[in-house]
């Protein structure tokens, strides 16, 4: 039996801990599908569009990884691509109390779909998303932290 594995998130824009977590889960599941939130709430720097566009280009030699995007919730999502595990990295401990949650919540919403928690690698466990859009908007570099790709949209973003 095949599994596929969805990690969902904003990516508002996708780091280099996200696409770590992404290359070690394409060694465990046979398929990922990284789904991309909508999530105007956050209000994004990226629209939906620009934030898949450039994680396919980050995760593109990953032949088992594919995109998407999502506005309504996550359990739909994983069930339209029958994804039976949501993926979810943690960098710090704190985060385990909220993930916690959100997996009980969503094995209450459908029980058939596992919630696997992987640590961000040791070198990566302090790359956010919010910390990169700080830096490049205060003119710092943050190549050490994102794909160029993604560095030059954010200089582009912040001009």
């Amino acid at each position: 039996m095949k599994i596929t594995a969805l990690y969902p998130g904003t990516f508002d824009p996708i780091t280099n801990g996200h696409t770590e977590l992404i290359r070690r889960a394409a060694r465990l599941f046979d398929n990922v599908v990284v789904a991309i939130a909508a999530n105007p709430e956050k209000q994004p720097l990226f629209t939906l569009e620009e934030r898949m566009a450039l994680a396919r280009e980050v995760v593109a030699p990953l032949k088992s990884v594919s995109i998407d995007g999502f506005d309504d919730l996550l359990i739909n999502c994983a069930n339209r691509h029958q994804a039976r595990v949501i993926l979810r990295g943690l960098r710090a401990v704190s985060d385990f109390e909220y993930e916690f949650q959100m997996a009980c919540m969503n094995k209450r919403l459908d029980p058939d779909i596992e919630t696997a928690l992987l640590p961000a690698s040791e070198r990566d466990t302090f790359i956010s998303a919010s910390l990169v859009k700080e830096i490049a908007k205060l003119g710092g570099n943050v190549t050490e932290f994102v794909h160029p790709r993604v560095a030059a949209a954010l200089a582009e973003k912040f001009g």
